[in-house]
């Protein structure tokens, strides 16, 4: 203990925060570069600066210094202001973690993923999952080291992991919430997904130039008030967003000129992502404390908006005379009809991000299956586009045609993230309890048809995007709907409204 005054403390505290989320800056922007701007040449050069910011990161949050100063104010956290006491006790937890984990070995492996990442791209257009398999096996070497290095009493094996994303879930509560979804929804998946789409027109694999894709793109972000003097907005790859507080917050797309929908819906999507950074509480930025709760409370926000809201008919009644003006040759002869039941089709495909929300969740079982074989060493890498392609067979009843469109087509594994794939079907389930007590406050779909999401943004902001991460999901979940998660709300809403759509009683 250094016996120094509390006040002493609590600004030696805010100046080593200052300094790592400078150092969290510079990692922040180096990704976005990266994964949008960065020249192909540039990477292993990249690696190296990127091992160098790594190392110093770590000394600072790892020197003696900065653990006996979070150790103390944790010893005194009782004194502290309640926010101030919870960033202590969340970073407490983290730095735990990290101290478990030799310098070397961090290093390493954050220049191992400064690389990775690029690698993963080649060999995804190349359509080669060789050219990526070797640095997987080194990925998933180390996230295996880390399980051991974040294991605690109550933590063990891929639960470690799992805790990184959300929080106290565990793999037994993915595996109940799971056990649902292939009780209560997969055979009625299996059922609509066997029956033809009730569009009688549609506007897929027309083609529609990237120019005027990229003005729709615009469009859709101004629908749903995206702040343009602290967001932007840019072509990748994977669609993603990133931010830095809430007021630097970046969205990309991409454009197939065969498929107008991808854009549309990624943009929705990611937008959905942005306006949950923008709306967090401005005070939490010099805190550790801004952004997402967690990840499935982030991804209930892209889901909310891309399906519940960018799905629905009111925003189609809204927004189609947009998509005619701006395509009018693709356009003719097509109706609203056509573009509603265009955009809820239900296929069994391939491509996660393509696939409609009804299949959606069998996308993200396959993963999590696979995830757990990975590394509870029940599968070897060399043998993971063969059970990729397996699975894709049984649950679905589609044969992948390549390793591109299979288990090259996400970047996550490439990125390190092992255990963020579940919270995306978790992240879905609360999206629908979130918007089932939002429609009993008001009515979403009329105001919708006034071509904004601004009633929707406010709901949302007073009930979950204000509190950024000073509250779990079930916290503020209990807050919103006066209860606990419940999937029930998530399997009600794919059935209410898909029973409708292919007319099913």
């Amino acid at each position: 203990m250094s016996n120094l005054p509390l006040e002493q403390l609590v600004v030696k505290y805010q100046d080593f925060r200052k300094k790592l989320k400078a150092y969290r800056f510079a990692d922040y922007l180096i990704g976005w570069d990266s994964e949008t701007e960065a020249p192909s040449g540039c990477f292993d050069e990249r690696s190296q600066m990127v091992g160098i910011l790594s190392s110093e990161s770590f000394k600072l949050m790892t020197c003696s210094d900065t653990v006996n100063l979070v150790n103390e104010l944790y010893e005194r956290k009782s004194e502290l202001t309640p926010l101030l006491a919870l960033e202590i006790k969340k970073y407490k937890k983290e730095l735990d973690q990290i101290l478990n984990i030799p310098l070397t070995e961090y290093v390493k492996y954050n220049t191992l993923l400064a690389s990775s990442q690029q690698k993963w791209a080649i060999a995804k257009n190349k359509s080669d999952f060789t050219l990526f398999s070797d640095i997987l096996k080194e990925i998933i070497a180390y996230q295996k080291k880390l399980m051991k290095y974040y294991e605690t009493d109550e933590l063990k094996g891929y639960d470690t992991l799992l805790d990184i994303y959300e929080e106290g879930i565990t793999k037994k509560d993915y595996d109940a919430f799971f056990d649902v979804l292939k009780r209560d929804l997969v055979p009625f998946v299996l059922e609509i997904s066997s029956r033809k789409s009730p569009a009688k027109k549609s506007l897929i694999n027309k083609k529609f130039k990237e120019e005027k894709q990229e003005i729709l793109s615009h469009y859709f972000l101004d629908v749903l008030k995206f702040d343009w003097q602290r967001g932007v907005l840019k072509k990748s790859e994977h669609p993603f967003t990133s931010g830095f507080g809430s007021t630097d917050v970046r969205v990309t797309t991409h454009y197939y000129e065969d498929n107008v929908y991808s854009n549309i819906f990624s943009v929705i999507h990611e937008g959905g992502h942005a306006t949950y950074e923008l709306q967090c509480d401005q005070t939490l930025d010099e805190t550790f404390l801004g952004g997402g709760a967690t990840m499935a409370m982030h991804e209930s926000q892209s889901r909310l908006y891309e399906n519940m809201i960018g799905r629905s008919r009111a925003f189609w009644e809204a927004h189609f005379d947009k998509l005619k003006t701006t395509f009018p040759s693709q356009m003719k002869d097509i109706t609203i009809d056509d573009v509603y039941y265009d955009v809820n089709r239900v296929e069994r495909s391939l491509i996660r991000t393509e696939a409609d929300e009804l299949t959606y969740p069998i996308h993200i079982m396959l993963r999590y299956d696979l995830e757990k074989m990975l590394l509870e060493g029940n599968l070897a890498v060399d043998d993971l586009p063969k059970k990729w392609n397996e699975l894709m067979m049984s649950y679905l009843g589609i044969e992948v045609p390549n390793d591109k469109n299979g288990v090259l087509q996400d970047i996550h594994w490439a990125m390190g993230s092992f255990g963020y794939f579940p919270t995306y079907a978790y992240g879905s389930a609360i999206a629908a309890q979130l918007y089932y007590y939002m429609n009993k406050e008001f009515d979403v779909a009329e105001s919708l048809r006034k071509k904004t999401t601004a009633d929707v943004n406010e709901w949302l902001k007073e009930h979950v995007h204000k509190y950024g991460k000073t509250l779990s999901p079930n916290e503020m979940l209990i807050k919103a709907t006066g209860e606990a998660f419940n999937p029930k709300y998530y399997i009600d809403y794919l059935k209410n409204k898909y029973s409708k759509i292919y007319n099913i009683n």
